[in-house]
C-alpha cells in the first residue's frame, strides 16, 4: 500500500476488501493481512476528513471575519 493515496482510492480499496470477506474469498492468512490493511486505510481517511474538516471550517472563519 502506497504512503500517500487519494481518498477515493482507499475507499475503493476497502470496499474491495469488504467484497471478499463477504464471498469468503480470503483465507485465514489473507484475512489478518488484509484486516491490517484495511484498518491503515481506515486511519488514512478518518485522518483526511479530519483535515478537509479542518480546512473548510478555518476557510469559512476568515471568510466571516472579511
Amino acid at each position: 500500500m502506497p504512503k500517500e493515496i487519494k481518498y477515493e482510492e482507499a475507499v475503493r480499496q476497502l470496499e474491495d476488501i469488504v467484497a471478499k470477506m463477504e464471498n469468503n474469498e480470503l483465507d485465514v492468512d489473507s484475512l489478518s493481512q488484509q484486516l491490517k490493511t484495511a484498518q491503515k486505510l481506515i486511519k488514512m481517511c478518518k485522518d483526511k476528513l479530519s483535515r478537509a474538516d479542518s480546512d473548510i471550517k478555518k476557510i469559512l472563519q476568515d471568510e466571516g471575519n472579511d
